[in-house]
């Protein structure tokens, strides 16, 4: 059998067109959003299209970039939506204390005493920082506010993290009526999230 497959990180995500030329609007999930081109070429979720990227601007929350090959409005229009990814190991490694996102979704969640809460689903920003979506075990949903009061420990080694719920916490918040009331339900807008006095996104 051959080695496994590198794992990827998504860095970012068509959003649309920008002028007649074949340039792209992109969401970056790189702390520094011109990161996103910065890599080397990106592929898309399947990993079988790869897209040279040269960023070449700014606009509100997106970067501006050229793709190799796409050279008018109609192509580039064609290709929003595609989330890109790049391999793990072209990535900077984390620093102190912070983590991708990549490798907290998944990791078990349990409370102080060793109930097991959940496991970690997502990793979302509605505005007031991240928060990791965790599925319970005992059905539904809770986010969780991703500080150091709240998530104490994180084990990527043991595939754990420990939840210190804030009071009412657990009888509380869902991903659902989160989404609703800040109406921001997207992506987090970077695939690092560190420690900052609550944990931040960063790069």
């Amino acid at each position: 059998m051959g080695e496994a497959a590198e794992p990827r990180i998504c860095v970012g995500v068509i959003t649309g067109a920008q002028g007649v030329r074949g340039a792209v609007r992109i969401k970056s999930f790189t702390a520094a959003p011109e990161d996103v081109a910065s890599y080397g070429p990106v592929a898309d979720e399947t990993g079988q299209r790869e897209f040279a990227l040269r960023a070449v601007g700014r606009a509100k929350g997106v970067v501006i970039a050229t793709i190799a090959g796409i050279a008018d409005r109609d192509a580039a229009e064609r290709l929003k939506g595609v989330r890109l990814y790049v391999a793990r190991g072209k990535l900077p490694a984390p620093g102190e204390e912070e983590y991708y996102h990549a490798d907290l979704i998944g990791l078990a969640a349990v409370l102080r005493d060793g109930t097991v809460l959940g496991q970690v689903r997502a990793v979302h920003q509605y505005g007031a920082g991240d928060s990791l979506e965790v599925a319970r075990a005992s059905g539904g949903t809770v986010l969780v506010p991703f500080t150091r009061a709240a998530v104490p420990e994180i084990d990527l080694a043991a595939r754990r993290l420990v939840i210190d719920p804030p009071e009412g916490l657990l009888d509380g918040r869902t991903v659902e009526n989160e989404a609703a009331d800040e109406d921001l339900a997207a992506e987090s807008p970077s695939p690092l999230v560190g420690e900052g006095g609550p944990r931040e996104a960063g790069g």
